[in-house]
């Protein structure tokens, strides 16, 4: 078996997070001919190309399983450490998470105000649609993530968290202007908030509504923050589906108008599950706690 020299591992770690060799370098306290040097090395070692030499620089799916490793390794570091007491003063442990736009607007800072204050944990949140979260622990990128995907990213562990409802909302002004005939095909024709273009939940509700066919309309208005996107609706620049801890106060203020409400399908669930490395990490397992106790609160199921 062979074995993966951890200063190189560490410096192939430093060039992706850095960016350049000559920004790892000046990181490492080392020369960019020196990092250079431990890439190849470790490339060699390996037998695969692990970096893209672009700019920034990245890593390629082999680089990717290195990268992971490296911050496995640099996580249970810092677990030891803390348990024999040799962490330095002060010194708090960087805990990544990718999250959607929508739980990072609802439930998800609640979860890390239950964090207890010991260890000290300082985080880094990284946003991402739901369906694409996994890909950033594939990548190594992060340690845990709110992903919509139930099917574990290798060497990861994953547990269900709850349902978030998206309700389809409209302004009063804007469903009176757009919305007057059969609601489906009124939908399919009218201006629509979506988030980004990988957000397809307006599209999957026009569809459901219309058998199957077609997608919210052409006149499409793109909002890619959480907050920004519910103003939008409220506004009155389209219709759009609100996650509906948003939507409840603008309901009940008459700020939205719930479209489709009587209808057994007038509402669309999207799945949540937080995954995780699959570490003896204290300090993975304490965000866990938190996190799944604050879904459990927020997330209907």
């Amino acid at each position: 078996m062979t074995e993966l020299p951890l200063d190189q591992v560490r410096t192939l770690l430093a060039v992706v997070d850095e960016g350049t060799f000559d920004a790892a370098a000046a990181a490492l306290h080392l020369t960019p001919s020196a990092v250079s040097q431990r890439v190849k090395a470790l490339e060699q070692r390996t037998g695969r190309v692990l970096l893209m030499r672009t700019k920034p620089v990245r890593p390629t799916e082999s680089g990717e399983v290195i990268v992971r490793f490296a911050r496995q390794v640099a996580l249970l570091e810092r677990d030891a450490s803390a348990e024999l007491g040799l962490s330095s003063a002060g010194e708090p442990t960087r805990v990544s998470v990718a999250v959607n736009a929508d739980s990072l607007a609802t439930w998800f800072l609640g979860a890390l105000l239950r964090v207890p204050a010991e260890p000290r944990l300082c985080f880094e949140l990284r946003r991402e649609d739901e369906d694409h979260t996994a890909a950033l622990l594939r990548e190594g990128q992060v340690m845990a993530a709110v992903t919509s995907s139930s099917d574990a990213v290798p060497g990861c562990s994953v547990r269900a968290l709850g349902r978030m409802r998206y309700v389809p909302a409209a302004s009063p002004g804007f469903a009176e202007r757009h919305l007057g005939g059969p609601l489906p095909d009124a939908l399919a024709q009218a201006p629509v908030v979506v988030f980004d273009r990988r957000d397809d939940l307006q599209d999957v509700f026009v569809r459901r509504l219309r058998g199957g066919h077609g997608g919210a309309g052409a006149a499409r208005h793109y909002v890619p923050t959480s907050e920004g996107f519910v103003d939008a609706v409220a506004a009155g620049l389209g219709w759009g589906m609100v996650p509906e801890v948003q939507a409840g106060p603008l309901l009940r203020a008459g700020r939205l108008v719930r479209l489709a409400p009587d209808r057994a399908d007038g509402s669309v669930d999207v799945p949540l599950y937080w995954q995780q490395w699959r570490l003896d990490s204290p300090v993975l397992a304490t965000v866990a706690e938190a996190v799944t106790a604050a879904a459990a609160q927020s997330l209907r199921g």
